[in-house]
């Protein structure tokens, strides 16, 4: 709890002014950054730029808005039919982030940015309620207690902030190790939750290189500093894969280290995954080619690609090889006619032979030119 406190101190005095030792040289795009007003960007907290990651028409989730500076920017990338929701904990960076809403509506052309008040661990309870709901019912005792437990177990299920599958794309700027270490599964199950089947997620934050030892976690400033909070590079990435996200990456990876602390060292990262359809796995006849150079390579679930061979795929999983960020590592061949599809997931490494797949369509192109029919 007192680490909790540090973290809303120490950011409610960043809405106040500028604290420069909160953020990490990052070089974001200036024709984003022109639209914004000054106290944003100088108020904005940061180690990456996930907003390099925004399609046109996405819905997008920032996990610890802060100033709204990268809502803002990605406000600009999602176009008129996109939108942009921020949610924070933190009042006084909520009304920061507020405070220049109707500027940037009328500069976007609508108003399609929103912040909510919400912990980034339990996007299901909207903490603006809950401060309404204390406003009104006051707890002053155990019976009161439980009575608001019961009112927010009710609200969480029949009006969550953010509801399920409804994201295009989450990003967060440096936020993820300011939650408890006793949070953070359930934090990154919470991010699994709300993102659409095929949805994306490009997280910017601090990771360290070894374990941080708990004398460290305990100092507020090191953990409000986002330093002692930082997950392990190799537990970043494997809670993501274990609450079920594929493609799982460090697509940026600062070489120089932000800070060395007790000979750890901490750097900046920006982790990319893909969430995958809900679609059954049915076989209708799908192959793909793993083009090298390694011998063989294994995806998130566990299905294994050996160099050159013809690997069976289902529908579902030749699509996110060939479509999706692996598009440039295989060849996929397409059958000539569908075959009857049949509930089937083949074992990992099963052949899909030539004769099945005689005069089909072979798409992929070129591995340099990322060509795909």
């Amino acid at each position: 709890m007192a680490l909790e406190h540090s973290v809303l101190d120490r950011y409610s005095e960043g809405a106040e002014s500028r604290q420069a030792d909160l953020c990490c040289p990052v070089d974001y795009d200036a024709s984003l950054l022109a639209l914004l007003p000054q106290e944003i960007i100088e108020k904005d907290y940061g180690c990456g730029d996930p907003s390099r990651y925004v399609r046109e028409g996405d819905v997008v989730l920032d996990l610890g808005s802060g100033s709204g500076k990268i809502c803002y920017m990605a406000a600009q990338l999602v176009g008129e039919h996109g939108r942009v929701i921020g949610v924070d904990m933190n009042d006084d960076m909520l009304v920061l982030a507020r405070k220049y809403q109707p500027e940037m509506a009328e500069k976007l052309g609508n108003d399609r940015v929103a912040f909510v008040k919400g912990l980034i661990e339990d996007l299901a309870v909207d903490l603006a309620a809950v401060d309404e709901q204390l406003a009104t019912t006051p707890v002053s005792d155990a019976g009161a207690l439980l009575r608001l437990q019961t009112w927010q177990q009710m609200q969480t299920q029949t009006n969550p902030l953010i509801k399920d599958d409804s994201i295009d794309l989450v990003v967060s700027n440096c936020v993820l190790n300011l939650v408890q270490d006793s949070d953070k599964t359930k934090m990154v199950e919470e991010i699994f939750r709300v993102t659409k089947p095929g949805g994306r997620v490009a997280i910017s934050d601090i990771i360290s290189d070894e374990l941080v030892p708990d004398h460290l976690k305990a100092d507020p400033t090191l953990w409000s500093g986002c330093i002692s909070g930082a997950l392990q590079e190799q537990a970043m990435l494997d809670a993501f894969v274990e609450a079920g996200f594929v493609a799982v990456a460090y697509d940026k990876w600062e070489a120089e280290p932000w800070q060395v602390v007790e000979g750890i060292e901490f750097r900046s990262v920006t982790i990319t995954a893909i969430k995958p359809m809900a679609d059954p796995c049915l076989d209708v006849g799908h192959a793909v080619i793993y083009r090298g150079p390694y011998s063989e390579v294994y995806d998130d679930e566990g299905h294994v690609y050996p160099r050159g061979h013809r690997i069976a795929t289902c529908a579902r999983s030749y699509d996110l090889l060939t479509n999706g960020v692996y598009k440039d590592d295989f060849i996929g061949i397409a059958p000539a006619s569908l075959k009857p599809a049949v509930s089937w997931c083949a074992p990992a490494g099963t052949l899909r032979p030539a004769s099945e797949s005689k005069g089909a369509i072979h798409q992929g192109g070129s591995a340099s030119d990322g060509a795909c029919c």
